[in-house]
């Protein structure tokens, strides 16, 4: 029983001398994935993302979108996107963003859109509270 406990306490020693050992040793550094040619590296993106941030939707701008049936596509959302970019480049708080038949009033500052309208609600409208209007 004695040798037993002896081995035990030798084998225990032994198993904590290679854990010492493996926390001693740098990490090891995942390989870099591949990608196909003419991808763009993950820098690229994160630069073009950070360069052209997207545009949110108020609970508000949704409920509206969904009562007035409006549907934007991808690329009038890019649209609505580079009016903002233009609103802040000149310094604008809340902006009239007008595109087509549609407006958006959007907080510029949290590159929000706050409301929806379109159509005949455009005419005789009064739009309060902006700082600048954007037509893209």
């Amino acid at each position: 029983m004695v040798q037993e406990v002896n081995m035990l306490s030798a084998e225990m020693l032994r198993l904590r001398r290679l854990q010492q050992m493996e926390a001693l040793k740098p990490p090891v550094q995942p390989k870099p994935a591949e990608r196909a040619k003419g991808e763009p590296s993950f820098a690229e993106v994160l630069e073009s993302e950070m360069s052209a941030p997207d545009v949110r939707f108020s609970a508000h701008a949704v409920s509206r979108l969904l009562d007035r049936e409006i549907v934007l596509s991808k690329g009038e959302i890019d649209r609505i996107r580079q009016g903002v970019g233009k609103a802040a480049d000149k310094g604008a708080k809340e902006s009239l963003v007008l595109m087509d038949d549609k407006a958006f009033v959007v907080s510029v500052e949290n590159r929000t859109v706050i409301t929806a309208i379109t159509g005949e609600s455009l005419k005789d409208n009064v739009f309060t509270k902006i700082d600048s209007a954007v037509i893209v």
